[in-house]
Parts: C-alpha cells; structure tokens; sequence
C-alpha cells in the first residue's frame, strides 16, 4: 500500500492520471475500510417506519411549543438548511442558556452506534426525549409536552394515522417515535466518495485519492471508518498528547459522564465525518473553524504526526467527497394554538 500511496502522490503533483492498477488498489483498500451508505435507512429496533409516522415526526422536528418557551424546536440546533446543526460553537436553549458542546449533525445520524458526543443516548428516541426534557435546550417536561400538542385536534388526528390501533396513540414515547422515524430518514447517499467505493475511479481527483490514502495510511481510519466514517467507537481525545484547553476543555471529561469510570476521562465518540465540510466549526468544544486546521490537530494530537501542508490539503480535499445528496424536505404546515395549548414561559 505505501507503493500505491507514493505513485497516486507523485502523479498528483505532476498533474498526471494515476495508473487504472493503482485506482483499483485504492478502491479495495477502501472498502476494507468503508462503505458506501445505502439508499434506504435501516430499520429500526420496535419502531416500524412508515410514511405517516415519518410526517408526522417531521412536524414535530420543525415544532416549537414541544420547548417551554415556544421558541427552540428541533431544527434549532439541527437545521436541515445548514448541514444538520446549527453552525455555532455551541448551541443557545430555553432561555438563551449555553450548553458546552457543539451539536452534531443530525443527517446520517442512524448510522451512528449511540448519540451525543458521549453515548449517552442509545438511539434517537432516547436522546429525543432528553432533549425535550434538558434544562440547556426545550426545558419541557413529557406531561407539558403531551398537554401541549393535545390542545390542537391536528396532532390527535396525525398521531392516530400514524399509530393506527392504539387506544391513546398520542403519548411521550409515541412523540419520540415519530420523531426518531424522521430523523433515520434523513440520510446523504450518492457522495462522489461513494461512488468511488461503488466503481467510479473517476469519481476523485487525483489530489483526493492521495488524501483518502493519507488517511487510511496515517491512521485515520481506525477511528473513522463504517458507512459513517465515524460514529462507531469512542477514544481518548488526544492519544499522542493533549491539545490546549482552548479545543479540549478540560471541566468537560466526555464519557466519564455517563460510565464515571476513570478509564473515560475525557473519551468521546469518534465524530462521524460524512458532509464534514458542511459542519464547521469542529470537535466537541467547537473552536475550530478550518476543515485544515482540523486535519492538522487531528494529526499532531491524536496520531503524532506532523503532517506537511500538502497533505493537510489533500486529506481535507478528500474529507469534502464525504459530502452527499441533502434530501429536500418541505416544511410542514403547523396547527395553530387553541385556547387550551400551554402559554410560552419565559425564564
């Protein structure tokens, strides 16, 4: 492999085209490592998925009454406009409170084996429902949440349709549901990465394939890999040496909250990297802005390497391939509020 690495990086800077063997090599190689995401989501554990549900969750995602003060919907912090998150280095809640980690993107987020930075929700309907419930985002309660969409006969009618059967289908865990159902159905398949794992040489430049064998050859791939080129497994943030406490924070120890075992101390799960350019800014804390600048600590603090400027630049070129086909999601048609709907309470 360091052959092939070598040829694709002496083709790229003389501007010519790689041998078709050293493609193919690189392709196999990938796929060892990687696959292409599929064009539907999987299925998901007690939770059929289907087109009523999937409507349903989708005006849940854009309703701001699920948060106290009617002004935080799900769309917030995961705006399917912008990537899937919010563009900010952390997200503002009820109140205009601060939490103090970077939200994730929610596109592919299916994929990924738990959500938030720390696993600390085991699928999306948990981290749904902790969500609606925390302090730092909606500050809601499940009771106020159920009173509140119970006061407008649309949602009784649209949770009926999409829980056919049930004597109450309009509950707490229904909501999460339908939310979760919305959520796996937003996938990015058909990346110019993908299509290279699937065949297409031609789907690269040249610059690109030499950053996607950097990146395979550097290690990066044993923690980013799998459909979501990440997500799948959690690592101590800064395994060479830690970066400053302006991009690792050291009051905020990532998994150590959820297990309180020492072995935890400052472990997250490894971000997913799939529309990676879209997401700016970086890491858990939120401090980096450059897609560059990025590659560039990943390498020093993590895998101890001092990467040439070259290199940076051909790893973030290949990490923009990531980039898929953002489905277009038209916005629904919220009920309106009835005298019976809980008033907004601002803190």
């Amino acid at each position: 492999m360091k052959r092939t690495l070598l040829s694709l990086a002496t083709v790229a800077a003389l501007g010519l085209s790689a041998p078709l063997h050293a493609a193919d090599a690189l392709m196999e190689r990938a796929n060892t490592f990687f696959q292409p995401i599929p064009a539907n989501p999987p299925a998901l554990k007690d939770n059929a998925v289907t087109h009523d549900k999937v409507e349903l969750g989708k005006m849940i995602f854009f309703e701001p009454r699920l948060s106290n003060n009617h002004m935080v919907s799900c769309n917030t912090c995961h705006n399917l406009g912008m990537g899937g998150d919010d563009n900010l280095e952390v997200s503002p809640g009820h109140g205009w409170t601060r939490g103090h980690r970077n939200a994730p993107t929610v596109f592919n987020s299916v994929f990924n084996v738990a959500q938030s930075w720390d696993g600390r929700s085991e699928d999306l309907k948990a981290q749904a429902k902790g969500l609606i419930r925390s302090g730092l985002r909606m500050y809601a309660t499940p009771e106020v949440t159920v009173e509140t969409l119970s006061s407008m006969p649309e949602y009784h009618a649209a949770f009926a349709k999409a829980f056919p059967g049930e004597s109450n289908p309009l509950t707490f865990e229904n909501l999460a549901k339908a939310l979760e159902a919305f959520e796996a159905s937003l996938i990015t398949p058909a990346s110019r990465f993908d299509q290279f794992l699937e065949g297409n040489a031609a789907a690269l430049s040249e610059q690109e394939k030499t950053g996607l064998s950097l990146f395979m050859e550097n290690g990066c791939a044993s923690c980013h890999n799998g459909v979501n080129v990440g997500g799948q497994a959690y690592f101590s943030f800064g395994l060479a040496a830690k970066p400053g406490a302006d991009i690792l924070p050291p009051d905020d120890k990532g998994r150590y909250a959820v297990t309180e075992t020492a072995v935890d101390n400052y472990v997250f799960r490894a971000p997913p990297l799939r529309n990676v350019e879209l997401t700016a800014p970086y890491f858990h804390s939120g401090k980096v802005w450059s897609l560059e600048q990025a590659v560039d600590i990943m390498g020093r603090y993590q895998l101890g390497t001092e990467l040439k400027d070259e290199e940076v630049k051909a790893i973030a070129a290949f990490l923009r391939t990531l980039t898929g086909e953002i489905p277009r999601i038209e916005l629904p048609q919220l009920p309106v509020s009835t005298d019976a709907t809980p008033k907004p309470t601002m803190r």
